[in-house]
């Protein structure tokens, strides 16, 4: 694991572009493909979710856009008490019924249904890029406690093994990739430009996992690029993951094969 320190901070913070109709109309999909997002999606390593919660001064922890619960059960194994919140209902329903203990509440990233300073952690996974930015660091902050920690996370497919390259190409250049990373996350900047928040890091930890024909399949299809084609053009990647898996020297033959996930986080504190 590495970690990179300080980004450096603006004197005052800048308003960064909402998010557009398009970009909207892919993130509602996966309240379409919820059932596929849970029995395929990876969880994240209790590592990476240690480290990221390490400067909080409490383990009461908001899961801002949680989804199906894929960080939510990594948080409650952490020890936190898991406040979660998502906007779609499809995501919801999968998310109570996997983890009863976490309380689960509708709301988004720019209204958080929750008190001011009321969280010591508001974490994401896989879903900052689909906020409008400077309103969700705005309720972040106002949400969080002095010395809370905001923390970022994605699974990243490592691009350099020729399978997964492979495998991108397939998905039309999907993102969520590892050489997406470099040098820097993106969303490093608004954080280190917003002036509620400091001491800017970030760290990488391996997630490899088990995957068959079958789970790389119903994973592709709760991705947000795949999810929104019409069912011909599904089909199509689908047949192609199939043509991958059967002519890959990594792949053919094989029942079951690694997908090399790397787990990319940013955290910071709340001043």
């Amino acid at each position: 694991m590495h970690r990179w320190y300080r980004t450096p901070r603006r004197e005052s913070p800048p308003r960064f572009p909402v998010v557009d109709e398009i970009t909207q109309r892919r993130a509602k999909v996966f309240g379409d493909v919820a059932a596929a997002y849970q029995r395929a999606r990876p969880t994240y390593p209790l590592a990476a979710v240690e480290w990221m919660l390490e400067p909080a001064p409490g383990r009461q922890v908001l899961d801002l856009a949680a989804g199906t619960g894929k960080l939510t059960g990594v948080l409650l194994e952490a020890g936190a008490a898991v406040t979660a919140v998502e906007p779609l209902p499809g995501m919801r329903a999968e998310l109570s019924a996997a983890h009863p203990d976490a309380t689960v509440l509708e709301g988004s990233a720019e209204a958080i249904p929750l008190e001011d300073a009321s969280c010591d952690a508001v974490l994401v996974a896989q879903a900052f890029h689909w906020f409008d930015v400077s309103r969700a660091l705005d309720e972040m902050a106002r949400v969080l406690r002095p010395g809370g920690v905001v923390g970022l996370c994605w699974n990243l497919r490592d691009d350099s093994v020729d399978w997964v390259a492979a495998l991108t190409d397939v998905l039309g250049g999907a993102g969520d990739t590892l050489s997406a990373l470099q040098p820097s996350f993106e969303e490093e900047e608004p954080l280190a430009q917003h002036l509620s928040f400091r001491d800017i890091q970030r760290g990488k930890f391996p997630n490899p996992l088990p995957f068959s024909r079958e789970r790389l399949r119903e994973w592709a299809s709760s991705t947000s690029s795949v999810a929104i084609l019409e069912q011909a053009d599904r089909q199509r990647v689908f047949d192609a993951i199939d043509r991958l898996c059967d002519e890959h020297p990594a792949l053919r033959g094989r029942e079951t094969f690694d997908l090399p996930f790397v787990t990319g986080c940013v955290r910071a504190v709340r001043v």
